[in-house]
């Protein structure tokens, strides 16, 4: 049994009832939110030399979420994973490294004053920059990996997808820290992208029996809520730190790799119970956007959390990383409606039909520019 039929069954028959599906957007939308929240967070704390409220939200968090980034990215893999070579190259790695290239240089030519004012000689700066390439850099190593765990998904298709899922999962359970990040984060996320792919059909099938028992849904998200957070916060004895070198229990091998499982599911269940409420529709609209966010957000957390520190020193340490969070997802999104408005700019969110090696099914409009995705 090959990779492509784990069940059977996959997202094309979904597809056959309605063109986009609003839980998957919901759940792109909270994942989004949850890595703002985190950047946002752990930069106000960094400068202040404090902690505040939203730490807790984030360290609650960070079990699942890039396990639900990575398992939602890999759900409609199916769709696509048999097209010719040059398109499916060109869709899953053309497409992601243009958008890296170009904000990895936007990224650097806003913090490389910064970095010559702290003595960093042009040589040193240029061999940083040409070191991103090979070191994914900073908040733009989610786009950067996706292109790897494409194409080494479409090279194993053809073995027994169990063989590559055990492989996946030892990878997730063994302590590989090599101090690169490509292979460390390899290696904690390829499982849940995966299973992602190879379970579709049956997270699929979840997502409408939540929707039709939705009381039911509602309770086992509780209980998970419960063990998530008991295991994330009890306390670690500073003997057990030192022997088994963590800080939480969340850190151990097979609990992480359970709870990163069940907290993919639990967000997949929440955003489907989300979607039935009629205010929530801004998960929806930023999951749709969530690249456009993630690639852009750095700018206005930056500005806003300087602003925040400096001019409202009333404001306790978590309201800020609250206000700072609110700013880097809604600047982005500002962003994007003013270069939808103008028309200037589209670039930076759209790659253009230059940057396509597929000249077959390039854009031949300015409309029809595809969008980061």
């Amino acid at each position: 049994m090959h990779m492509t039929s784990a069940t059977g069954v996959g997202p094309a028959a979904f597809f056959r009832q309605k063109t986009r599906i609003d839980w998957v957007d919901y759940a792109k939308g909270i994942c989004i939110l949850l890595v703002v929240m985190m950047h946002s967070t752990l930069g106000v704390e960094k400068a202040a030399g404090d902690t505040g409220w939203l730490g807790y939200v984030v360290e609650f968090s960070r079990p699942f979420r890039m396990p639900d980034f990575f398992l939602i990215s890999g759900l409609f893999l199916g769709l696509v994973i048999d097209r010719p070579w040059l398109r499916y190259f060109d869709r899953k790695v053309v497409h992601f490294l243009y958008f890296y290239v170009l904000w990895l240089t936007i990224q650097f030519a806003f913090k490389a004053p910064g970095w010559i004012a702290e003595g960093l000689s042009p040589a040193e700066l240029a061999g940083r920059y040409f070191l991103s390439f090979v070191e994914p850099f900073g908040t733009l190593w989610f786009i950067y990996m996706l292109p790897v765990f494409f194409i080494v998904t479409r090279l194993t298709k053809q073995l027994p997808w169990w063989s590559v899922l055990g492989f996946a999962a030892l990878l997730e359970i063994l302590p590989v820290h090599t101090g690169w990040l490509m292979v460390d984060e390899f290696a904690a996320r390829y499982v849940y992208f995966l299973a992602g792919y190879l379970f579709a059909g049956s997270i699929f099938a979840l997502a409408d029996r939540v929707r039709q028992n939705g009381a039911i849904a509602l309770a086992l998200l509780a209980v998970w809520a419960l063990v998530n957070a008991l295991i994330v916060f009890a306390p670690v004895a500073p003997s057990v730190q030192a022997v088994l070198g963590i800080s939480s229990y969340s850190n151990l091998p097979i609990v992480s790799l359970m709870l990163g499982g069940m907290g993919a599911l639990a967000i997949i269940c929440g955003s489907v119970l989300l979607s039935k409420l009629p205010w929530t529709g801004f998960l929806e609209y930023l999951g749709r956007n969530s690249i456009v966010v993630y690639l852009a957000f750095f700018l206005p957390m930056a500005i806003s959390r300087a602003v925040l520190l400096k001019f409202a020193p009333f404001l306790d340490i978590g309201s800020v990383s609250a206000l700072v969070m609110l700013a880097a997802a809604s600047g982005p999104v500002l962003i994007y409606w003013g270069i939808q408005w103008t028309g200037h700019g589209r670039f930076l969110f759209h790659r253009p039909a230059w940057a396509w090696l597929d000249r077959s099914s390039a854009p031949q409009t300015r409309a029809s520019l595809r969008p980061a995705e």
